[in-house]
C-alpha cells in the first residue's frame, strides 16, 4: 500500500486530479451510489441549471463487463500522455497545461451538445495524445503486427485502424479536431506562421497556479523519458491498438 501512494502522489496535480476524478465517477457510477443518468451531459437537464454535469460528462464512464476493457485503456491513455505533458513540456508552467485541458474540455462540452454525445472521456483524452504526438513527431513508435512509425501519425493509424476493423472512429476524429485545433492556436500559427498569439493562458490561472521557475530550469534539456507500450481499446467500437516510445532515456 505504502508503494501505492508513493505512486499515487508522484503523479503530476491536473494528471492526478483527473485520474481520480474518472476513477471515482465511474466506479460510483458503476456500483449505483449515483445515477448514472446525473452524470452524462443531457441538453434537458443542462437547462435546469444541472451545470455539473459539463464536468462530469467527461470524467465518467459506463462500466459493464463490454466496456470495462475500454475504461482500463482510457486509464492508461488518460495517465500515460497526461503524464508526459505535464512533465515534460509543460514542466514548471501549470497554468498553462491546465489552461490545455480547460480549452480541450469546453470543446468537448460544444461539441456534445451539438452533437447530441452524453458521455465524452474518449475525445478528451485522444485531444491531449493528439496534442502530445505533435510535439514529439519524431518519437517512433511502434504498432500491431511489428510495425512502426513516427509518432505523429499514431492519432490517424489508431483512426484508420478503428474504423476498418469496427467501423467507428467518431470518437476519435473528434479528439483528433480538438487536440489540433489547440496544437495550431498555441504553437503552429504564432510560431511557424508568424501571426499573433490566439489562445493565450489567462491571467487568473496564472496567479492561481504560478510558474515554477527552479523546476523548469532542472528540467531544462532533459532527454524524454522512454514510455511503455500503448496497448489496444475496445469497447463501444473502440480498438486502438498499441504504441509504445522507442527513442529516450
Amino acid at each position: 500500500m505504502s508503494d501505492v501512494g508513493d505512486w499515487y502522489r508522484s503523479v503530476p496535480r491536473f494528471t492526478r486530479m483527473w485520474f481520480t476524478g474518472t476513477v471515482v465517477l465511474s466506479l460510483l457510477g458503476r456500483f449505483g451510489l449515483l445515477n448514472p443518468l446525473n452524470l452524462i451531459l443531457l441538453y434537458p437537464q443542462i437547462k435546469q441549471f444541472q451545470i455539473w454535469r459539463f464536468v462530469t460528462c467527461v470524467l465518467y464512464y459506463p462500466l459493464t463487463p463490454q466496456t470495462g476493457f475500454h475504461y482500463l485503456i482510457n486509464l492508461y491513455f488518460l495517465y500515460n500522455y497526461s503524464r508526459r505533458l505535464e512533465t515534460g513540456h509543460f514542466l514548471g508552467k501549470p497554468a498553462d497545461y491546465a489552461f490545455l485541458l480547460m480549452f480541450n474540455w469546453i470543446c468537448c462540452v460544444i461539441i456534445g451538445l451539438v452533437a447530441e454525445m452524453p458521455i465524452l472521456m474518449d475525445p478528451m483524452v485522444l485531444s491531449v495524445l493528439y496534442i502530445w504526438c505533435q510535439l514529439n513527431k519524431e518519437v517512433i513508435v511502434n504498432f500491431w503486427f511489428g510495425t512502426s512509425f513516427k509518432a505523429i501519425y499514431l492519432p490517424w493509424v489508431l483512426l484508420g485502424f478503428n474504423l476498418v476493423m469496427s467501423g467507428g472512429g467518431v470518437m476519435e476524429l473528434i479528439g483528433i479536431l480538438i487536440g489540433h485545433l489547440y496544437f495550431f492556436l498555441a504553437f503552429k500559427y504564432p510560431q511557424e506562421l508568424g501571426g499573433p498569439s490566439l489562445l493565450a493562458t489567462p491571467g487568473f490561472l496564472k496567479n492561481f497556479f504560478p510558474d515554477e521557475i527552479e523546476r523548469t530550469v532542472h528540467g531544462f534539456g532533459q532527454v524524454p523519458e522512454r514510455a511503455p507500450g500503448v496497448p489496444g481499446r475496445r469497447g463501444f467500437g473502440h480498438n486502438w491498438g498499441q504504441g509504445n516510445v522507442l527513442g529516450g532515456n
